[in-house]
């Protein structure tokens, strides 16, 4: 019976050795744990930042539709109206912003591209908002008769 016991004890001895050993198991848990959080925190920045990107963009076709299609209005007053939105706004979030502006007969079109600040390396997101809407012209009333 006492080999038994003897046995249990090199058993025990074996896996304190190897496998019950615990020590700096929170050490090498935070060197792996702490680059992943702090690079989902990054990528959640990034996000924001092409957010708010998007919503100058929109911002500025928005503008730059409402110069263009009025009566009178040109392209090249929706072009003027989209630069001076992205003068004011874009400057931080929103880099390298093109605006191509197309008034029509019936309906003017602006489409604003760019690309967001990068917060993560390597991580190039494009940004792009377009707005459509009926071109104003007169029509003058049919004659009745």
């Amino acid at each position: 019976m006492t080999a038994r016991p003897a046995a249990i004890q090199r058993v025990r001895q074996v896996w304190r050795r190897f496998g019950g050993d615990e020590r700096g198991s929170v050490t090498a848990e935070l060197v792996l744990a702490v680059p992943a959080l702090l690079l989902l925190l990054l990528v959640i920045a990034q996000f924001a930042v092409w957010a708010h990107a998007t919503h100058i963009a929109q911002a500025a076709a928005s503008q730059a539709l409402s110069g263009a299609r009025v009566q009178g209005g040109s392209s090249a007053d929706g072009q003027a109206q989209a630069g001076s939105v992205l003068a004011q706004l874009g400057g931080g979030p929103l880099h390298d912003p093109r605006a191509a502006v197309t008034r029509g007969p019936e309906q003017s079109t602006v489409e604003i591209t760019g690309h967001a600040a990068r917060v993560v390396p390597f991580l190039d997101l494009p940004v792009r908002a377009r707005a459509v809407g009926p071109s104003e012209r007169f029509v003058p009333p049919e004659a009745n008769g």
